[in-house]
């Protein structure tokens, strides 16, 4: 390193900004309280009764060129509905993803299936498809696929892994609205789709989900799944079989159509400006921009990059931080090491469905089980990123990354230098 290091304000020094980054606040306007108070003043808050709901869904498919959206509460609940569209017996296998919340896995549980962790890429950090083939056995009943931080699976390969062996792919899209591959928007690759619309997504309208499909059986059994099973085209009420009540209401459905009419504006807004944060870091020495497969395009739920061996991610994010630049380290621990699969926290203390006669072999949820997501994690440094960053927010960003890297690099060290 050349020259003398400017004073971290970790360290007493001068931040880049004093001011925080837009975003904590989510966009919403006038345009939001005259789409609620008409729905309020028509007396009609729930989706059926009401038109707002199935006006999201056509819309929501329209723009994602589907047949079907079905309009859910959550992307927990669209993650739920997605498995129980699949159907597994109980003890059947899923493949998925150790990075990732915990929604992503309740549904399989909640269908009494078993979770089980294939290992990630080591730049996207989402499933790798060599990993994903090596755990398919004659139980596996589906593949559920994340598409992290905005970024994408590598979905061909692993849509065409579940053709031959004819397992069908879900998409979990709660954190990639609008990303693409080849022209080809994120959750209409696989059989099945799914989003999530709380309050940090692209799409947002506090709570919220989506699940989309071309299957017309598939979509039938989601529409009833997320209403008790309830076949409203018939004149008795009863229930089919075991469904949930996973129904959005009117208010914020929409909030929503509010928010999808300026979805792609907003997507384009995250990613001018992580370009441009990505043009003012190349080059720093001890960080690295991961790679995106050829023909992807992130819609940027949060920017993640890869420090070098050898330098504390956490001491960087907390140098960061107090930049003004408010960075985490790390992301989740490996869902596999929570406490509920850990311990078999489920249904009782019965263990269920690992601990049962559905299973006939041992689910070795510890360390150790996805080791390049446990290396990689060592590495991650991460921010959210919202659409109201102006070009100068991306400026501070970069600034504070170029300030602040040059302290780590004398010997690798952990800690920044004084």
């Amino acid at each position: 390193m050349n020259g003398k290091l400017e004073s971290l304000a970790v360290n007493g020094g001068a931040p880049i900004r004093t001011t925080p980054l837009p975003g904590h606040d989510r966009l919403m306007g006038q345009d939001e309280i005259d789409a609620l108070t008409e729905v309020i003043q028509s007396g009609q808050l729930g989706r059926h009764g009401g038109t707002k709901v199935k006006e999201l869904e056509r819309a929501f498919a329209e723009r994602y060129g589907v047949k079907h959206a079905i309009a859910v509460s959550s992307g927990s609940a669209a993650d739920h509905t997605a498995v129980a569209m699949i159907d597994p017996e109980p003890g059947d296998e899923i493949i998925t993803t150790p990075c990732s919340d915990f929604g992503t896995i309740l549904g399989i549980l909640f269908q009494n299936a078993i979770p089980v962790f294939a290992d990630l890429d080591p730049e996207t950090l989402c499933l790798d498809p060599v990993s994903v083939e090596a755990k398919i056995t004659p139980r596996t009943k589906a593949i559920l696929v994340v598409h992290l931080f905005g970024g994408l699976a590598d979905i061909d390969a692993i849509k065409a892994i579940g053709d031959r062996h004819g397992i069908p792919v879900i998409e979990d899209c709660a954190q990639a609205q609008l990303s693409e591959i080849d022209g080809r928007l994120a959750g209409t690759i696989g059989q099945i789709g799914c989003f999530s619309f709380n309050n940090t997504k692209h799409l947002n309208c506090g709570e919220g989900g989506m699940v989309v499909t071309n299957d017309d059986a598939l979509a039938r059994r989601a529409r009833l799944f997320a209403d008790k099973a309830w076949p409203r085209d018939e004149d008795e009420r009863y229930s089919l079989f075991l469904g949930q009540n996973y129904r959005m209401n009117e208010l914020e459905a929409a909030v929503a159509l509010v928010g999808l009419r300026r979805l792609d504006e907003n997507v384009s807004d995250r990613r001018r400006a992580i370009e441009r944060i990505h043009e003012g870091i190349g080059g720093i020495d001890g960080i690295t921009i991961p790679e995106s497969m050829a023909g992807a395009r992130s819609s940027y739920w949060i920017l993640h990059l890869f420090v070098d061996d050898g330098i504390d991610p956490g001491a960087v994010a907390e140098a960061l931080t107090a930049e003004g630049v408010p960075f985490g380290a790390r992301y989740v621990t490996p869902l596999y090491t929570w406490p509920v699969l850990r311990d078999a926290n489920t249904y009782g203390t019965s263990g269920f469905p690992f601990d049962s006669p559905y299973t006939d072999r041992a689910f070795d949820y510890a360390p150790g089980l996805c080791p390049v997501f446990e290396r990689r994690r060592e590495r991650l440094i991460l921010i959210s990123v919202d659409e109201q960053w102006t070009d100068e927010d991306a400026d501070d960003i970069a600034a504070a990354i170029r300030k602040v890297m040059p302290h780590f690099l004398s010997g690798h060290t952990r800690r920044a230098s004084m």
